[in-house]
C-alpha cells in the first residue's frame, strides 16, 4: 500500500515556487530520506503534509484519503517530530507525553499504558517524574518522539530531529528509527547528516529549488553518476579559490568549499586534473592532500545540486 502520494503540488510565496509541481510515492514500510539544500523546499513539503500550510495546487493523500477532506483521519494516523523542540518545559517527561497522546482521545488505563510504553521506547521510562529543564539536549530529543509516538502512528514525519546533540544520543535516536520501522512505521527522515541518511533509509529523494530531480535506493542514486568523479584537495590559503573560477574549467560539474578543503565534482570523460592543480598552484594554495573519490551519496548530491548537504 501507497502510505504516501503527493501529485503535482505547488506552493508559491510571493510568486516564487517553493513547491514546484513535485510528485512522489512512498509505499508502506520504507524510510524515506527527504534531502535537500537549504532553501530547498523541504520544509514547505513537509509543512503541507503535516497540514500545517495548504498547497496552491496538486493533492496529498494519506493511506489513499486526500488530507483535504479527511483532516481527522491523517492527523491520527501521523506523528511529527519536529526540528524545533516541542514539549513543555513546565509539566515532567510523563505529563508530556500524557499530555499529546491525550489529543488523539486516549483516556483512563490505555492512556497511562501508551504513556509508559512510549516512555520506555525512548530510554526515559526511570525519568518520567522530571521536569525537561533538568534532560540534556538529547534526552529532550527524545522526549519529543515519545510525544509524536506514543498514539502509534502509521507515518511518523522526523524533521532532523539529531540536530545539536551528543553522539550517543544520535546513536539511540538511529536506532529508534530502525525499531520503528520493524514495528510497521513508515517513516519520513530529514537530516543534515548524510551518514544517518546511509545508515538507516531504503529510498532517498533529492529535492532543489522546489523541484523532486532524483529518487530511488541508495545504489541507485549512486549508479545515476557512475561519470562523475569528486576530488577532495586539502591545502593552505583556501580562501584564495574561487568557486565559480573552477565551475570554468572544462569538466568541472559541481564545487563545494569549506575552510580547509575543496571538493570538486567533474566528468570521468574529462581528464581536468591538471588543470585543477595548476589553478591552486597559481592562487598560492599548497596542496598538503588530494584524494579522487569514487561516487557516494555526497558525490550524487553535490553533483545533482552543486552544494555539500550540509552547507
Amino acid at each position: 500500500m501507497k502510505i504516501v502520494k503527493i501529485k503535482n503540488l505547488v506552493k508559491k510565496f510571493n510568486d516564487i515556487a517553493a513547491v514546484d509541481n513535485i510528485s512522489l510515492e512512498i509505499e508502506e514500510g520504507e524510510v524515506y530520506g527527504l534531502l535537500g539544500p537549504n532553501g530547498a523546499g523541504k520544509s514547505t513539503t513537509i509543512n503541507m503534509l503535516c497540514g500545517l500550510i495548504r498547497a496552491d495546487a496538486g493533492d496529498i493523500s494519506i493511506m489513499d484519503k486526500s488530507i483535504n477532506k479527511n483532516k481527522l483521519f491523517v492527523k491520527g494516523n501521523i506523528g511529527i517530530v519536529p526540528q524545533d523542540i516541542a514539549i513543555y518545559e513546565e509539566l515532567t517527561a510523563y505529563d508530556n507525553v500524557k499530555f499529546f497522546a491525550g489529543l488523539y482521545g486516549f483516556r483512563g488505563k490505555e492512556l497511562k499504558e501508551r504513556v509508559e510504553e512510549a516512555l520506555d521506547f525512548v530510554g526515559l521510562l526511570d525519568k518520567s517524574k522530571n521536569y525537561p529543564m533538568e534532560f540534556s539536549g538529547g534526552m529532550k530529543r527524545r522526549l519529543n518522539i515519545a510525544c509524536a509516538i506514543a498514539h502509534k502512528p502509521k507515518l511518523i514525519i522526523m524533521d532532523e530531529p539529531t540536530v545539536g546533540i551528543d553522539p550517543q544520543s544520535r546513536n539511540h535516536i538511529l536506532e529508534s528509527v530502525k525499531k520503528l520501522n520493524k514495528m510497521g512505521s513508515t517513516i519520513i527522515y530529514t537530516s543534515h547528516y548524510m551518514e544517518e541518511i546511509e545508515a538507516i533509509c531504503t529510498k532517498i529523494g533529492i529535492i532543489d529549488h522546489g523541484k523532486l530531480i532524483i529518487e530511488g535506493t541508495k545504489e541507485e542514486l549512486k549508479n545515476s553518476i557512475t561519470n562523475v568523479n569528486t576530488t577532495c584537495i586539502a591545502c593552505t590559503s583556501i580562501e584564495n579559490i574561487d568557486e565559480n573560477e573552477l565551475k570554468e574549467l572544462n569538466g568541472v560539474i559541481g564545487v563545494e568549499i569549506n575552510e580547509t578543503s575543496a571538493y570538486i565534482s567533474t566528468s570521468a570523460d574529462v581528464n581536468n586534473l591538471d588543470k585543477i592543480i595548476l589553478y591552486f598552484t597559481k592562487k598560492g594554495a599548497k596542496i598538503k592532500n588530494l584524494e579522487i573519490k569514487t561516487p557516494d551519496l555526497e558525490t550524487v548530491f553535490l553533483t545533482l545540486t552543486g552544494r555539500k548537504l550540509r552547507d
